[in-house]
């Protein structure tokens, strides 16, 4: 397919935090009126244990259950509110090396969507992670919407 005929991915990185669900309902509308395409990661950590092998499955298994149940939530929260089918991924590892490696193996993803910490923690993790690297980290547009936006804004500057 063409880099003409390609359609638009909006990445975004799907968790349980607030923010996540503003840069979901950030890149769900930008592909509405972009005719674009909505792409969910979830990203696992790598446990850090030295428990016994059964154990670490099982731990394993709980974390994946817990990602695809938050990866087909958003994606049902996708559809719900403007018909799309959304791409799900699961990824696992540290979040800014499993992102920029899904970044650079898919060269369909177009936009990285992100929503800033909406609490006085700061920007988030993640956010701060990608502000703080090098332009030539990033191969593609990262957009970062402010966490604390509602729907009604949210929808008006998508």
């Amino acid at each position: 397919m063409s880099a003409a005929t390609r359609r638009r991915k909006f990445l975004v990185v799907v968790d349980e935090t607030p923010e996540a669900k503003v840069a979901l309902r950030f890149a769900a509308r930008r592909a509405e009126h972009t005719g674009g395409v909505v792409s969910l990661a979830h990203i696992m950590a790598i446990p850090d244990t030295q428990t016994w092998r059964g154990v670490e499955e099982l731990m394993r298994e709980e974390a994946e259950a817990e990602a695809e149940a938050t990866l087909y939530e958003a994606a049902k929260y996708v559809h719900d509110l403007n018909g799309i089918l959304s791409e799900v991924v699961m990824l696992e590892g540290k979040k800014r090396e499993a992102l920029l490696a899904l970044i650079k193996q898919d060269p369909a993803i177009s936009i990285l969507v992100l929503a800033s910490g909406s609490g006085r923690e700061g920007p988030g993790p993640l956010v701060a992670a990608v502000a703080g690297a090098s332009a030539s980290s990033y191969p593609i547009p990262v957009t970062i919407v402010p966490g604390t936006l509602t729907e009604t804004e949210i929808d008006a500057v998508a």
